[in-house]
């Protein structure tokens, strides 16, 4: 209600200013400003030596995996030129394209310095015909190169993967391809055990993927390829449960034991496809009479010592029972 009323104090007021605003003066002088921007535009267009400064993007292609630069290459040229005032405004438009620099074309020769007339040609093709260069920097780039060592190192994964509620992993994660070859100096490979990726996070996975993933950064070392695929197999499981009896290895003969509670529930995760082919004889709770027969609180921790391969995070419970030891009648 307060801004309805505000609105409608200063409504009139509103009214009033714009209709007598000069609205024939402000086009009129809008017109004539634009006749005036069309104008130097048609002179800017027509006039010579028009100076203009560009940075053009450099690309380094056709580079051997066994080598590495000597020194850090730089990323694009500065370049000065000059030119009539319509071509440099087309410069200024016109996307800049990167400057493909072919490594192996230009020192298959033994010419490990880009600079002179084989340097301004390459600019030279970014540029209209009618474009003078004036200057550019860097003034040479240098394309020396030193071999390095290689080794063949295994990917491993660094980071966290989870799936919802309805699914689990169902083996272990693989990579495609398995290895990878890292290049560098044999003090910088010696200290690699493997190629260890970026750390990565895959939450809530529905279905088996395969995922893309880089490989860490070492400094002096490159790896071929820097980026690998993961594969993880994700399954749907249900859980179940079974009562499973409990019972000793290595009973003296003439002593027997009894438990408390005698059975244990074993509860875990299966897949639906091996659901029904898993039965309670499948599992087995046996305690060793040697490891526990000297307890002096008279309990026993429960551990499963037979299970399918197929179920994943069996638990059981109760963790622990009670024991006590009886002589055997003599029949």
């Amino acid at each position: 209600m307060e801004i309805r009323a505000v609105i409608k104090k200063w409504k009139p007021g509103i009214e009033a200013f714009f209709s007598t605003f000069p609205w024939k003066n402000v086009l009129s002088f809008l017109f004539f400003l634009l006749l005036a921007f069309i104008f130097w535009l048609m002179l800017f267009f027509q006039k010579e030596n028009v100076e203009g400064t560009y940075r053009i993007p450099l690309k380094y292609t056709n580079i051997s995996d066994d080598v590495v630069f000597d020194n850090p290459l730089p990323l694009f040229i500065e370049v000065s030129v000059a030119d009539n005032g319509a071509q440099i405004f087309r410069l200024d438009m016109r996307k800049k394209d990167s400057l493909e620099i072919n490594v192996t074309e230009l020192t298959e020769e033994g010419n490990t310095v880009l600079q002179g007339d084989q340097y301004k040609q390459l600019i030279r093709s970014q540029l209209f015909p009618s474009t003078n260069i004036r200057g550019y920097y860097p003034m040479n780039i240098s394309l020396a190169t030193s071999k390095l060592q290689s080794k063949e190192l295994p990917v491993v994964f660094d980071g966290e993967i989870t799936t919802n509620r309805a699914n689990l992993v169902a083996d272990s994660a693989t990579f495609i391809p398995e290895v990878v070859m890292a290049y560098g100096s044999q003090k910088s490979l010696d200290k690699l055990k493997g190629a260890v990726t970026e750390y990565t996070v895959f939450k809530n996975l529905k279905a088996t993927s395969q995922l893309p993933v880089r490989i860490n950064n070492v400094e002096g070392v490159k790896f071929v390829p820097s980026q690998v695929d993961i594969y993880i197999p994700i399954e749907e499981y249900t859980e179940r449960t079974f009562e499973v009896p409990i019972t000793a290895a290595h009973m003296p003969k003439k002593l027997d034991v009894k438990f408390f509670p005698s059975r244990a529930s074993v509860t875990f995760s299966v897949t639906l496809e091996e659901y029904r082919k898993i039965v309670p004889e499948d599992f087995s709770i046996e305690l060793d009479y040697r490891k526990f027969h000297s307890n002096e609180d008279g309990r026993v921790e429960l551990e499963l010592t037979v299970s399918p391969s197929s179920i994943i995070n069996p638990r059981i419970s109760p963790t622990s029972v009670e024991f006590l030891f009886e002589n055997k009648t003599s029949e």
